[in-house]
């Protein structure tokens, strides 16, 4: 006669063993809490440091401003220069990703919107070597700021982007975020800034 197996019922007194059985909750609890903790501690270093880049471009375009700012003319090795100083600033953040671009714009006195006279770019490798490209289209204009746009004056305006690429892509973009900020300055030792530089310099400012 063939014997069937009975399985016993699980008594009150197993179920509560079972609840009180504490062996490899360590284990249990590391498994869940590590990820997140993981997560917040690469998170904050990807925000850390995305904050420290960002304070680094509003640096390099208020820096660029500047420099222009001071001078009565520029040539291709002073904007050079210029460049290669916000590289070094930018340091020791990769310089290949950032784009930079210094303008001098013209506020109309009727309209009183700001158009572009000229303007340049760079373009950087990871050695801080610059190569000087075009910048913002001649004649077209520029939004500023309405306390800016006074009639008959001259702007310096620098505008900056950096691509900022998080180490660990699974907190932020992995494609990155671009970071960007922009400065105006005017002219100090005259009313303009001529670009290129001419000898003798004009005696007036270009208005187009």
């Amino acid at each position: 006669m063939t014997k069937v197996a009975m399985f016993k019922p699980v008594t009150t007194r197993a179920v509560t063993e079972m609840f009180s059985d504490c062996r490899a909750i360590a284990a249990t609890e590391f498994a869940v809490i590590v990820p997140l903790m993981l997560v917040l501690f690469f998170g904050t270093v990807e925000f850390s440091s995305a904050i420290a880049v960002d304070r680094d471009v509003t640096l390099v375009a208020r820096t660029l401003a500047d420099l222009t700012s001071q001078s009565k003319s520029v040539a291709d090795t002073d904007l050079t220069n210029f460049f290669t100083a916000s590289c070094y600033i930018l340091s020791p953040y990769t310089p290949a990703q950032q784009n930079t671009t210094i303008s001098e714009l013209y506020v109309d006195p009727i309209t009183l919107k700001a158009r572009v006279l000229w303007s340049s770019a760079a373009t950087y490798n990871a050695q801080c070597s610059v190569v000087l490209g075009t910048g913002l289209a001649v004649d077209s204009n520029v939004a500023i700021p309405s306390s800016l746009a006074v009639g008959g004056t001259y702007l310096i305006f620098s505008q900056v982007s950096y691509l900022y690429l998080p180490a660990v892509g699974y907190v932020m973009a992995k494609t990155g975020i671009t970071l960007a900020d922009v400065a105006y300055t005017r002219p100090r030792q005259s009313l303009c800034v001529f670009y290129p530089t001419t000898n003798p310099l004009p005696t007036s400012c270009p208005t187009s």
